[in-house]
């Protein structure tokens, strides 16, 4: 009797798991060196997977339920074991519960800037962070990437262990996306949104993990990215300068601020740009040309020589041509006065465009 006793305390008859814990990812059964006897009840609970281990080799994965373990519902175990003709003997083997749920609000965020080549500002360095959250899709994967062999496998580790590995992930589909630095600091939903699917791809296909919501809750750029920023929007307010110039004078005369010299130069500033804006064939370089000892109002820097200008010229070389700031020419490509042909966020012009704007 006595060894009957013994002997059945050294087989398991049902196996399963209850997670109280709320925070476990994997846990490996305690099966205490015993062995599973054919015939045992395994119960997998919703919200839950089995995955038995054999040597090493991931086999059969059970989804939630109360499964009797036979040589017919673990046929890839039975295999490993040789199990050719159903025999009934106990076997060994590993049972690892994955838990599947959604596991929401994870941080992330990027240790180090993120080196990144932007079309607006070449090589910039960028900072971001935000939360996340995911799923268990592919127990075997996850357990051979990231749980490994840890009998209980809490988030607090997996989040130690995948911070580095979702900003490396982030990073590389970030700097395919090519998404422009303007956008990634303005408009941190419809960027989440967009890189979850490319994310998901790589972690799906990496780790195993599927991410169901991707946040970005903030982007920083170094400080003098930051100006760059809004030195662009400072132009892109101002538009028409000829129009800025002119407020500006109506407000200093509004206000009393300019004493009776200071009115005088903003009246004959303002008078000087007027002569060179009315001038025939003046553009808008006139009324930004430099005031300069000898310089007549109504002439305006020579442009550049038609045969010294490429066929094909970006908005900072016409600038150049008419002596006037991008900005003014970029106003006038959107407005249509100047042809152009826009290529994802850069403008080309042609050489046949810029004579006929000029003579127009």
């Amino acid at each position: 009797m006595a060894i009957m006793n013994f002997l059945n305390r050294q087989f398991i008859d049902v196996i399963e798991w209850v997670d109280d814990s709320r925070d476990t990812l994997s846990f490996r059964f305690p099966d205490d060196d015993k062995q599973i006897k054919n015939n045992a009840q395994l119960i997998v609970r919703e919200s839950q997977v089995a995955q038995f281990v054999y040597v090493g080799q991931f086999a059969d994965t059970l989804g939630p339920g109360r499964h009797t373990l036979t040589t017919e519902n673990i046929p890839i175990l039975s295999d490993l074991l040789g199990w050719k003709y159903k025999f009934q003997t106990p076997f060994k083997a590993d049972v690892y519960y994955v838990t599947t749920r959604v596991f929401a609000g994870n941080k992330w965020g990027t240790a180090n800037p993120v080196m990144m080549r932007d079309a607006d500002f070449g090589v910039v360095r960028m900072r971001a962070f935000g939360t996340y959250d995911f799923k268990v899709v592919d127990p075997a994967l996850f357990l051979k990437e990231v749980a490994g062999t840890d009998h209980q496998f809490r988030l607090d580790e997996f989040t130690d262990v995948m911070r580095s590995r979702i900003v490396s992930v982030f990073s590389e589909t970030l700097a395919m996306a090519k998404v422009p630095a303007l956008d990634v600091a303005t408009r941190y939903g419809e960027l989440g949104q967009a890189l979850l699917e490319p994310l998901n791809a790589a972690m799906r296909e990496k780790y195993g993990l599927a991410l169901t919501a991707f946040v970005v809750e903030n982007v920083s750029v170094p400080p003098e990215l930051e100006q760059a920023i809004d030195k662009r929007g400072a132009m892109t307010a101002i538009g028409n300068l000829n129009d800025y110039v002119k407020y500006n004078m109506g407000n200093a005369l509004a206000e009393g601020k300019a004493g009776a010299a200071g009115i005088g130069a903003e009246l004959a500033a303002g008078l000087a740009m007027g002569q060179a804006m009315l001038q025939p064939g003046a553009g808008m370089g006139a009324a930004a040309a430099p005031s300069q000892p000898g310089f007549v109002p109504g002439t305006a820097a020579p442009p550049a020589t038609a045969s010294a200008l490429p066929e094909l010229l970006t908005p900072e070389q016409v600038a150049q041509a008419l002596s006037v700031s991008p900005a003014d020419v970029l106003q006038e490509l959107e407005s249509g006065n100047l042809k152009g042909r826009r290529i994802g966020s850069q403008w080309r012009i042609t050489r046949a465009a810029l004579d006929e704007f000029m003579q127009g």
